[in-house]
């Protein structure tokens, strides 16, 4: 057996561990090759690692006749991966002779194990610290929200490489801070470092988070010049950013240009089309992808749900949930409870909603209790609200949803004295109210508007507009709903407070800056109050332009005095 031989035979045993689910086809073939090396043991026991099964594994690893610092590497590195920290480092402590990888692999372990601290003592121990080393304490750092740390170890690293930079933008986005990716982005693409997959899914995802349509097509454009552009990955989250962008026109064409379709293209068409209330367009998409072979995932079916909820579709969406498991094998979890909660909820079948909650075969969580008081205040059902609320305090007592949407339920049954006592609880709570606020994106830039603003620049040519709009308004029919003005003053002072909603701000702020006939979108952060989406409507009719509006709920297209949501949502 000559030694080309036997390089030969660990071609073919590489290429099976690269796959996983190829584990029985690499053993055979092990078996077959007359004189293994060191070489051919130790993608062997990769291939265990990459199947996970660390028992035979770590038998296989004392069967090894000669070991080399690769072999070590090898167990370290799979031991980590598959949870097992512990056994991880007693092998290590026992090495002969470390490298850097012998280093940067432990750490990884450590990270990956969520003991940071461990971590950073075996850093600062490390005689020789390797890329992935430092790359590692970044991920770490970011991984659990310690941001400025993560800053500072990625600036004093002396060589990064891809996945460092893509640690880096994808901790950003992950902490809430997209902004921060995006400038790094901009830095990387400055000093020229390669890019991949993985840099551009954190990007759009950034993009998506800030709602930047525009930023978000210049990466298009200039995913279009690389080979990265047909990869798949790439194509869903190009999918995904203008779903949540709010531009579903080109949404079909990019589609269709995504050569390998896996199932979370097919879920992120379903879940935009639902999101923007075109419930039948996303169930016709969930029968199609059926027709192509590929099966459905929990993912899909929260897409259904959320379609048939938005559409008002309640025997439809009972009916896919009650088919989840029986005909596809896919088990509910909590995210089908709340779609389901939130679409008997918004039918107006409450004591299903709280009888379908009681019958989970989990514990409720909050967002299940905060669904169900959405549902509730739309309802104007106090009764039903009390319960909810009192459920979600005792899940999460600082939470500012129960004491708000309890509030909001009092305050539209005029009950201005219970709307008090709820105030002055979470005064004694000390629980802040999160401020709702809009933002719309113009020539690259995003303006903000807090309700009620005080300090835009441009709030005089705003409030004038919006009393012109006003005027125009009521002479086509337009009459306020004061219930919607949910604190205890006037009629005047509630109209005026109404028109000072963020969105309407934001709109105004559009309108004047905009060209006319350009298409408006705003996005918000809570949910449109009923008085402003009717006000839109008239908006919309008035000056002739197509208005979307994006709130914590889904996007609402309006055109010519209509909605998308048919009043619905």
């Amino acid at each position: 057996m000559t030694l080309k031989t036997t390089i030969t035979w660990n071609s073919l045993l590489s290429a099976y561990t690269k796959k996983p689910g190829k584990l029985k086809q690499a053993q055979n073939l092990f078996d077959k090759i007359p004189q293994p090396n060191v070489t051919s043991f130790n993608t062997m026991l990769s291939c265990y690692f990459r199947n996970s099964d660390v028992e035979t594994a770590l038998a296989f690893f004392d069967t090894i006749p000669v070991k080399d610092i690769v072999s070590w590497n090898t167990m370290i590195s799979g031991l980590s991966k598959n949870g097992k920290i512990r056994e991880a480092f007693e092998l290590f402590l026992v090495m002969s002779e470390k490298d850097g990888v012998s280093w940067g692999a432990m750490i990884s372990g450590f990270i990956h194990g969520g003991d940071v601290s461990a971590a950073e003592d075996l850093f600062r121990r490390a005689p020789v610290k390797t890329v992935v080393a430092w790359t590692a304490m970044v991920s770490g750092y970011m991984r659990f929200g310690k941001i400025e740390l993560a800053e500072s170890m990625f600036e004093a690293m002396p060589v990064r490489n891809t996945v460092t930079w893509n640690c880096m933008i994808a901790g950003y986005v992950e902490n809430g801070r997209a902004e921060d990716g995006l400038k790094l982005f901009r830095r990387m693409l400055g000093l020229g470092a390669k890019q991949n997959t993985s840099s551009f899914t954190s990007i759009l995802l950034g993009c998506s988070n800030l709602s930047l349509l525009a930023l978000g097509k210049q990466i298009h454009q200039y995913l279009c010049k690389l080979p990265l552009y047909c990869d798949t990955t790439v194509g869903n989250s190009l999918l995904s950013m203008y779903c949540k962008c709010g531009e579903l026109e080109d949404v079909w064409k990019l589609f269709n240009e995504i050569c390998v379709k896996d199932v979370v293209t097919w879920n992120a068409l379903i879940s935009g089309y639902a999101q923007h209330g075109y419930a039948e367009k996303a169930i016709w998409l969930f029968d199609e992808m059926k027709g192509t072979g590929i099966n459905p995932d929990w993912i899909t079916f929260v897409g259904v749900l959320s379609a048939c909820n938005h559409g008002g579709l309640v025997d439809c969406g009972i009916r896919y949930f009650d088919c989840m498991e029986r005909d596809y094998g896919v088990k509910c979890v909590r995210d089908h409870y709340t779609c389901m909660t939130d679409l008997l909820g918004r039918a107006g079948l409450l004591n299903e909603a709280i009888d379908l909650i009681k019958k989970m075969p989990f514990k409720p969580h909050p967002a299940i209790f905060g669904t169900l008081l959405g549902a509730c205040r739309i309802h104007k059902n106090p009764e039903f609200a009390e319960f909810a609320s009192q459920k979600l305090l005792d899940l999460e007592p600082t939470s500012a949803t129960g004491y708000i949407q309890l509030a909001n339920v009092y305050a539209a049954t005029n009950k201005w004295n219970h709307v008090a006592r709820v105030r002055q609880l979470m005064k004694e709570n000390k629980v802040v109210k999160a401020p709702g606020y809009s933002w719309i994106e113009m020539k690259s830039a995003v303006h903000e508007f807090r309700s009620g603003d005080r300090v835009h620049l441009e709030l005089p040519s705003i409030h004038k507009k919006l009393y012109e709009l006003d005027k125009r308004m009521r002479l086509a029919g337009y009459v306020p709903d004061l219930d919607c003005a949910l604190h205890d003053v006037g009629e005047e002072q509630k109209e005026l407070l109404l028109m000072g909603h963020s969105e309407r701000l934001a709109i105004a702020y559009g309108l004047i800056n905009m060209a006319p006939g350009t298409r408006i979108r705003v996005f918000k952060n809570l949910r449109v109050c009923g008085d402003c989406h009717n006000a839109i409507k008239y908006i919309s009719q008035i000056e002739g332009r197509e208005i979307v509006v994006r709130d914590t709920t889904r996007f609402h297209h309006f055109r010519n005095g209509t909605c998308s949501c048919g009043d619905y949502w």
